[in-house]
């Protein structure tokens, strides 16, 4: 059984990082089992800027819980997909490297359809 840990880093705490790598690997080990692969050489996520996912801790956390696993020797690639969507009163659509938006780039109109930037997902692995 695997357990969710607090790892200590120099500004704080972060927790769900490693939470999120742990389903993560059971995802992919699950996988690899039913595959009948023996070894991970290497995992790509889509990660969006507004997941709430900080991408270096979620890297690290990564790195430290995947040894023991069919992942161990794998390369960990993150795409960050960045906060995109549509403003509901001019039709402006846009992306942004920010994590929030409050208001169209546009016209400053504060209702938007957000329709990017809240993704989590396996996209691909390398397996033997």
């Amino acid at each position: 059984m695997r357990y969710a840990l607090c790892v200590s880093r120099r500004n704080g705490w972060f927790m769900h990082e490693v939470s999120i790598a742990l389903c993560l690997l059971d995802i992919i080990e699950k996988k690899c089992r039913e595959e009948g692969c023996q070894t991970v050489e290497s995992v790509r996520v889509r990660l969006g800027k507004a997941s709430g996912v900080q991408p270096e801790a979620f890297s690290f956390a990564f790195e430290v819980v995947k040894k023991d696993t069919l992942a161990r020797n794998a390369r960990f690639m993150i795409d960050l997909i960045p906060l995109g969507g549509t403003c509901s009163a001019c039709g402006n659509r846009f992306t942004t490297e920010e994590a929030y938006i409050l208001e169209c780039p546009a016209c400053g109109f504060p209702s938007l359809q957000v329709t990017q930037g809240y993704e989590l997902e396996i996209v691909e692995m390398e397996v033997e």
